[in-house]
């Protein structure tokens, strides 16, 4: 690293301008951190706060290597970037975290199923077919998961097999055949791990889905897991980034089986949904954890303050224009309420728009806050 972070002519730059570069930039303005952005959309979230900001694709391999050759460090807030771009710029001596060899197999499911294999990680059976005609050679193994390798994001690219008369909503793509998991919950870990080796884990959160969206719908922290299966879980999400060395942060993403088992189900190498309670619920942030982990900087205190709930923040089906906030004077009122909006002019259905995270004494108060919320603020249009 040619500058340190502290001088004024360090230059750290985010593949990515969504929410999550947003959030990264609000920690990273408490260290005087600049940092520049590259984000297809002329109108990302991130554009008028960050230090410079570029309209570029991220699959471009001239627009991402022009970006990164006068930057000191290089990260991402989404993982389906152009990795060839990246690596020609860590052999030129930039950092990039996490480093291209990790992303390109995050980018593949496939690729990641046979990580976990190969490194006795615990995961759910698979089979990998290469196109739709491939997946009647498993007529009998029914039902699956199908999960498209690459360009699959936030339910995207992802289908539920559950017998043969589904195969006309198969994808004609190479995919990882999933066997269905007989699962209690879905959790999540955010672990980090930085170049000198520090590795911290957050505490288990569970996930609960809108089955419509496939998207999270409410985050649960603390999980309500056995103290054997927070320990387990935990131990896998830091052994996995052992196992990667991946620098940055990791979030494994979980099943628990009805009987008792915890199956990692996917991986992304950024800050994640799955961490966002962490702003107000833990000591340090998810943001501010993968700011030290790139930064090669001693990792933060990943102790919860209290027990909370997150809200997605969708745009409501039906509307679909400049997004109107119906209800944030009622939920202002209520306690132990923070809300992020992330500054997204226009909604549709489904998009996400914001979050909010209810703090409280206990965990079923928050809950009962956390309804309370999804029922009044509505993204309309």
């Amino acid at each position: 690293m040619q500058n340190s972070f502290t001088s004024s002519k360090f230059k750290l730059g985010i593949l990515g301008g969504g929410q999550l570069g947003r959030m990264f930039i609000q920690e990273s303005v408490n260290y005087n951190l600049d940092v520049h952005i590259l984000d297809p959309d002329p109108n990302a979230p991130c554009k008028n706060i960050a230090t410079t900001f570029q309209n570029g694709d991220l699959k471009d391999f001239e627009a991402v290597y022009n970006f990164g050759k006068d930057k000191d460090l290089i990260t991402i807030e989404i993982e389906h970037v152009n990795t060839d771009a990246l690596q020609k710029l860590e052999d030129e001596g930039i950092k990039v975290f996490p480093q291209p060899s990790i992303l390109r197999m995050i980018q593949d499911k496939g690729l990641q199923k046979e990580f976990y294999t190969k490194h006795q990680i615990p995961t759910s059976d698979y089979y990998l077919v290469e196109n739709k005609a491939g997946i009647t050679s498993y007529i009998n193994e029914f039902p699956f998961m199908q999960k498209m390798r690459t360009g699959g994001y936030d339910g995207k690219g992802v289908t539920p097999l559950k017998d043969p008369s589904n195969l006309e909503n198969a994808f004609d793509a190479p995919s990882v055949l999933e066997k269905f998991v007989d699962f209690d919950k879905e959790i999540s870990v955010i672990v980090a791990r930085n170049e000198n080796g520090e590795v911290k884990s957050y505490p288990v959160v569970e996930l609960e889905f809108d089955p419509v969206a496939n998207l999270v719908d409410f985050l649960f922290a603390p999980a309500n897991v056995a103290q054997a299966v927070e320990t387990k879980a935990r131990e896998i999400a830091e052994d996995l980034v052992e196992k990667t060395q991946i620098v940055g942060l990791l979030a494994v993403e979980m099943f628990v089986t009805k009987d008792g088992q915890v199956l990692v189900n996917e991986i992304a190498p950024r800050t994640h949904n799955s961490g966002h309670q962490s702003i107000e619920g833990n000591v340090t942030s998810q943001f501010e954890q993968h700011m030290r982990s790139v930064l090669n900087l001693p990792l933060g205190d990943t102790r919860m303050v209290e027990p909370s709930v997150m809200v997605n923040l969708l745009g409501e089906q039906g509307y679909d224009g400049e997004a109107k906030y119906e209800g944030l004077e009622e939920v202002l009122a209520m306690p132990g309420v923070h809300i992020h909006l992330y500054g997204k002019k226009f909604t549709r259905p489904y998009r996400k728009m914001g979050h909010v995270t209810i703090g409280a004494e206990t965990l079923d108060t928050a809950k009962e806050i956390a309804q309370k919320v999804k029922n009044t603020l509505k993204v309309i249009a």
